[in-house]
């Protein structure tokens, strides 16, 4: 069994940024401390893509990154720079073709139907004898060219076993969430499982990659059989999940992987410095300056509605049809279903856990519910099955990408798995939270997928100490600007203070993209030309507006949030991941912002940016230095600023301290005589370079200098 990683740097491929120019990092990221490069999908993908996740071949190395002979060239570079890979897999699903080279496998399931060799290869609906492919958007006839149907910029085997039917129609197949360009795989069959991880086992088996990724388990038919399968093969090689926790769910306990890709961690590390008394104002003001007339459950339970309407027609059908139910009640518990995913087996007793989830959310439907919500614990296999495979896509839709645009009081709370609800965690319920996190699990702060950059949620998290200056800020903004739609304009205000300076064009991008995911207005689906135009001119108006002036105000404030949640998130157990970019200050706001392309090495461009390097370096050093499995122990400050200051020690090896809600703190004196109680030892300041530390010592003191202090003990 190789060891786990002790931490991680996420890079994203693209075609003009592949192997030999990750490569060239190589120094800077040993010396930045770091253990393993962590790489986005590495398989043969749609040409072009800049994620990856459209996997059309799986038997080769993406070609535009430099194919196998340049991951090997990068993996000897990288090691000889004691540095190791850890990639991302994508095991759920694979693209659509446009032309046969794009999915030559579904491909020839077209062509020849059952009869293809690869016809257990994707999980399709037979239903009338052909896979109903959803691509028609107007009146153009397709047409015929030799042995190719073609619409538009679509191919298809002329003849073939599948139909075309209307874009806004379900396909005859799982896919991933609602987007029908991806067709859901079928690795619970063995074959199927090791024709689509060839390449990615000969790489373990080598010795070219040290840890997986794995992509949205929850699409997959069996997660934990998979896991098992995964773990055997490669002889319990790291391997963390894509799995998102809501409230107090954990990952199930039969899953061999070693813990979550962090959005659990990241989400309570976020509340950790949000002020609980700034809730009501916050969430007065949004009903005010919005017109929303919901609550966040209100909110998520109509999106998720929505969207089961809207998107998740045919995966309805498919399942009534299983089940022999009522369409209606199908539809009814999906919407009710609080987590994404509750993990029965068939065969199995389902866990009690997962009965009393389903049968809570059977309570809040019509009594027509009930009957299915027992077949989707105790009943046939595609039953169980495929209901376990559509509540993720229900919530994802329904949570993340509709009401987190809809409801947002205080917007560094809606994040992938976030309860925007849930303002504050106090310093108790974290330590308890963080004693309990597997040892080898990977902790984040920013994705690929995170809604907004760890910097811009540190900047919104000094608006719930500052409500009442806020509020007057934006009134006065609004005042100025006008509005169109009051609703979205207000997450536009928050967004755009948080991630200034950020040009027009790329706060009308994030706009866009928001009023298309709320659809309220707009959509994907329906777009409105005329108010699409409207929020590029609000945006252009918006950035004119002195905004900058009010996150100059806040900015200290800020950069001890920023700093605090790297300095938690870097030292807690776990393998921490830094994401590309943000060992420096990164405002990024959701994809594709988020995935622009990053200078290096990071220079620093002022005292925000020299503190975070200098605390991401260290404390990355640090950690190769002392056991990942060290105790993680709560440290209590003494006096009246002591709520003031999250603390803990990592066995006898390192103490980090933080400081949380500093607009309060620094409004009630500072931290006057309030003290830390250090363990026994003699502990040096890794990001001042002072004079050591024993015993009781002021914070006044240790944090004259950063709002942070990383402590390592000399005498070990």
């Amino acid at each position: 069994m190789s060891r786990p990683p002790i931490s991680t740097y996420r890079v994203q491929l693209t075609p003009d940024f592949g192997f030999a120019q990750v490569a060239e990092l190589a120094p800077y990221l040993r010396d930045l401390g770091v253990s393993h490069v962590y790489l986005s999908p590495v398989l043969q993908a749609t040409p072009g893509s800049r994620h990856g996740y459209d996997v059309t071949d799986h038997s080769r190395v993406r070609e535009e990154f430099g194919g196998l002979k340049g991951l090997r060239e990068l993996a000897e570079t990288l090691a000889a720079h004691d540095l190791a890979i850890v990639l991302d897999i994508v095991p759920n699903h694979m693209t659509v073709p446009v032309p046969e080279s794009g999915n030559a496998a579904l491909w020839s399931v077209l062509r020849d139907g059952p009869a293809s060799p690869y016809a257990s290869w994707f999980d399709i609906d037979w239903n009338g004898g052909k896979v109903a492919m959803p691509v028609l958007g107007d009146a153009t006839e397709p047409r015929v060219d030799g042995p190719v149907l073609r619409y538009h910029d679509h191919e298809f085997p002329h003849p073939g076993h599948y139909r075309l039917v209307d874009w806004r129609q379900g396909p005859g197949y799982r896919r991933f969430f609602d987007v029908s360009s991806l067709i859901g795989l079928r690795v619970e069959d063995p074959a199927v499982f090791l024709a689509t991880h060839e390449v990615i086992l000969w790489l373990v088996d080598e010795g070219l990659v040290e840890g997986l990724r794995v992509d949205h388990p929850d699409g997959l038919a069996d997660p934990a059989g998979y896991l098992a399968r995964l773990r055997r093969r490669t002889g319990g090689l790291w391997t963390v999940v894509e799995k998102i926790l809501v409230g107090e769910e954990r990952l199930p306990g039969d899953w061999a992987c070693d813990g979550t890709t962090g959005y659990e961690v990241l989400n309570r590390i976020t509340r950790l410095f949000v002020d609980p008394a700034g809730e009501r104002p916050l969430v007065e003001l949004f009903h005010e300056l919005t017109g929303w007339p919901d609550g966040c459950r209100d909110t998520m339970i109509r999106a998720k509605r929505e969207v089961v309407e809207l998107f998740f027609q045919s995966e309805v059908s498919r399942l009534a049809r299983a089940a022999g139910a009522d369409p209606a009640a199908v539809a009814e518990l999906l919407v009710a279903m609080p987590v994404y995913r509750t993990y029965v087996v068939p065969g199995h007793e389902p866990p009690p856990e997962a009965v009393e989830i389903v049968r809570r959310a059977a309570a809040t439907c019509s009594p027509a519910v009930r009957p299915f919500a027992e077949q989707v614990l105790y009943g046939d296999a595609e039953t169980i099955t495929r209901f376990q495979q559509t509540t993720g896509p229900v919530m994802a839709k329904g949570v993340e990408d509709t009401a987190l645009y809809r409801w947002f009081p205080l917007a560094c709370l809606n994040e992938v798995g976030g309860e925007p609800d849930h303002f504050a965690l106090d310093p108790a319920a974290f330590h308890a939270f963080c004693g309990e996190l597997p040892p080898h699990t990977m902790t984040t702060l920013s994705t690929h997928d995170t809604k907004r950059s760890e910097d811009v949620r540190a900047r919104l998290a000094v608006l719930s100490e500052l409500p009442d200056e806020w509020a007057e800020a934006v009134r006065g903004w609004s005042a100025q600007v006008g509005s169109g739609d009051p609703h979205l304009d207000y997450l536009g205000w928050q967004n755009l203070m948080a991630a200034w300076p950020i040009s027009a064009e790329r706060l009308a991008d994030y706009l866009l993209k928001a009023a298309r995911e709320a659809k309220t207005r707009t959509s994907w689906v329906k777009p409105d030309p005329a108010y699409e135009a409207a929020l590029r001119e609000f945006a252009a108006r918006a950035v004119e507006l002195p905004v900058g002036e009010f996150t100059a105000r806040i900015d200290a404030h800020a950069m001890a949030n920023s700093l605090g949640q790297k300095l938690v998130q870097l030292m807690l157990p776990g393998v921490p991941d830094v994401y590309q970019g943000n060992e420096t200050t990164d405002f990024s706001l959701v994809d594709p912002d988020n995935r622009r392309p990053v200078g290096y090495p990071r220079t620093p461009a002022g005292e925000w940016d020299e503190a975070k390097l200098l605390l991401t370096t260290q404390a990355l050093r640090l950690r190769r230095r002392f056991e990942a499995v060290l105790p993680y122990t709560p440290l209590a400050a003494e006096g009246a600023a002591a709520e003031h200051a999250l603390a803990f020690a990592r066995g006898r090896r390192a103490v980090a301290v933080a400081t949380r809600l500093p607009v309060r703190l620094a409004r009630n004196g500072g931290w006057g005589a309030t003290s830390l109680r250090l363990p026994p030892g003699t502990w040096h300041d890794l990001l001042t370079g002072g004079t050591p530390y024993t015993g009781k010592i002021p914070l006044a003191h240790l944090l004259h200098r950063y709002p942070v202090a990383l402590l390592e003990n000399h005498d070990l």
